[in-house]
């Protein structure tokens, strides 16, 4: 059960902080910045919340192991983005 919900807690945090960095791509461009941004934050803390919900009905070890799941996957997004990133803006010589 701790690698399910581990997992569980990989996938939260690609949801969330992926979400985040689709939100920021997104409403950069667009007039409605802010209703982006709230909105994003809405679904995804809700997404989040639910899943932590379900989660903590297991005990304590299988929250800290989504938990951990959760962190993780923070740095995972981050490295990733940062690639992708790196790839579409040319270096000036």
């Amino acid at each position: 059960m701790m690698i399910i919900t581990f997992i569980v807690g990989l996938a939260l945090g690609i949801i969330f902080f992926g979400g985040l960095w689709f939100t920021v791509k997104k409403a950069l461009g667009t007039p409605y910045a802010p209703l982006w941004f709230f909105g994003s934050l809405m679904i995804r803390t809700t997404i989040i919340l639910v899943g932590f919900y379900y989660v903590s009905s297991e005990g304590l070890p299988q929250v800290a192991s989504c938990l951990i799941g959760f962190v993780i996957a923070r740095f995972l997004v981050f490295r990733i983005t940062k690639q992708l990133e790196q790839k579409h803006i040319p270096t000036q010589s």
